[in-house]
Formats: C-alpha cells, structure tokens, sequence
C-alpha cells in the first residue's frame, strides 16, 4: 500500500503528463525527514503529515513552473535535470539530516498488534493497508469522476483542443504535478515508521515506483494498484528467499509482464 501510494503520484506525473520525474524519490526521502522534524518537534504526527505534503506540493510546483514547463514533451532533457535534482536533494537531505537511518515517530493511538486469523498483526500495518484502498479509491473517483479529472485526461490526448476551450493547461499540469509530488510525500510519512529514513532510500524507492508504473501501464491508477501488489510480493518474497538477487526479483515482474503485454496490466493498447 506504501508502494501504491508512492505509485500513484509517478502515475499522475509519469503515466498521464509524460513528464520524465527522476527526483520522484526525493519526494519521498524529504517528506519524510519533515514529518520526522514537525513529529519530534511537536509530537503529532497528523501535523507532520499535514506539513511534509503541502511542503512537498510546492516544491513539486516550484520545480514544475521554473524548471520543467520548458521541457514539455522532451523526455530526454526531463529526464537529465530530474536526476540532477535528485543527486542536489540528496545531498541537502544528508547535509540537514545526517547519515545515520531514522524512524519517523508513529502515533502512540496505532501501536501494538491485534489479532487476525490466530496471529498477531502490528496495528499500524493495518491502518496502512485501510489508507491505501481509500486512497486507491479516491484517485480513482478524482481522475474518472470529476471534471478536473476529464480535464487531465483531455489535456493528454489533445492538449491543442483544450487550449482552445479556454482551459488554461499548464496551471493544470502545475497542480497535477504538485499533487503527485504530494502524493509521493504522503508516501515517504507513512512508511517513515515501518520502512525508514537514510541516505539512498530516494534511488531504492525511485526504482521500484517506475517499475511498478511501468507494469501497471502507464497512467493507469487500477494498474499502479494491482502493478504495487504484484512487485511488493515479489520483492519481499525475494529479500527472504534470495537475498542475493533482491535486485533481480523486482525486475522480473516487468520483463515478465511487458513481454507478454508491452502497454502494461491496465495500460491503454
């Protein structure tokens, strides 16, 4: 469900705008160590939360309108600056908060375990697994339902036609790439406390999102969804069978997948 979530904003960035983001996982590694310093610093995590997403969503913006808009539709030059940006935040990261691996506090309200089925399962799992399929399902409403949604979707398939309805795109592509960066952080603070918070955690999370966008199909939030179970199975089942080829596991998923299906499980033929 953490994977899901991170997913999910690629999706919106990668799989509907074409926006080739390498700095997703930065979004991920900083939202985290925000929440990790309003958490310390203040004791609630709702807080922490609250101020890793909208302190990531305008920086998504920033990045987006001053960096990025000049590139639209050049994968290539995205591509470079993004990963610019990601080795520029990694080490902003390392300057301000060190080396050494840390947990972002989790609320006291979903710690211990309950049981299921005869065995003991954390809370707080749980809880996460619950946020991803509400998460999950209201992306799913905002991109299918509602008229930003149509918005976005037109704005894809014919850019030149919804700028001649007076719709003003960039501003779209703007928000749209401020809420996947949101979206990214949400990610980074939900897994703060399970997965933690080091130096490379960017690259090692960047990986698995565009494996996973890729599976999915691209700009497909069903296909984020199912691709989010499909390679975190495989890569925990992996790291405790073959810890060897961890690495390997995770991208056998996809060469399985695009072999058989190139445009992905839910992608668009």
């Amino acid at each position: 469900m953490v994977l899901f979530v991170l997913s999910a904003g690629l999706t919106l960035i990668f799989g509907l705008m074409h926006i080739v983001n390498m700095a997703h996982g930065s979004f991920y590694l900083l939202g985290g160590y925000i929440a990790f310093t309003v958490v310390r610093a203040t004791g609630s995590f709702a807080l922490g939360l609250v101020a890793a997403c909208a302190a990531i969503m305008v920086l998504g913006m920033l990045i987006q309108r001053l960096c990025l808009q000049g590139l639209h539709k050049q994968e290539l030059p995205q591509a470079l600056l993004t990963l610019g940006l990601l080795f520029v935040f990694a080490d902003l990261a390392f300057w301000i908060w060190g080396g050494n691996p840390v947990l972002v506090p989790m609320p006291a309200v979903f710690e211990g375990s309950i049981p299921v089925l005869g065995v003991r399962y954390p809370l707080y799992r749980l809880v996460l697994i619950g946020v991803g399929l509400v998460t999950a399902l209201l992306l799913y409403l905002f991109l299918e339902r509602t008229r930003f949604g149509a918005v976005i979707r037109a704005g894809m398939d014919d850019e030149e036609m919804v700028r001649g309805m007076g719709i003003n795109i960039p501003l779209v592509f703007t928000v749209v790439f401020g809420i996947g960066a949101a979206l990214a952080a949400f990610g980074g603070v939900l897994g703060g406390p399970l997965l933690g918070l080091f130096p490379g955690a960017d690259f090692e999370i960047a990986l698995l999102a565009f494996v996973v966008v890729t599976v999915g199909g691209l700009g497909s939030i069903k296909g984020a969804f199912l691709a989010s179970l499909l390679v975190g199975l495989v890569e925990n089942f992996g790291i405790a069978w073959f810890p060897q080829l961890s690495l390997f596991t995770i991208i056998v998923p996809m060469v399985i997948v695009l072999a058989l299906r190139p445009t992905g499980l839910m992608g668009r033929v």
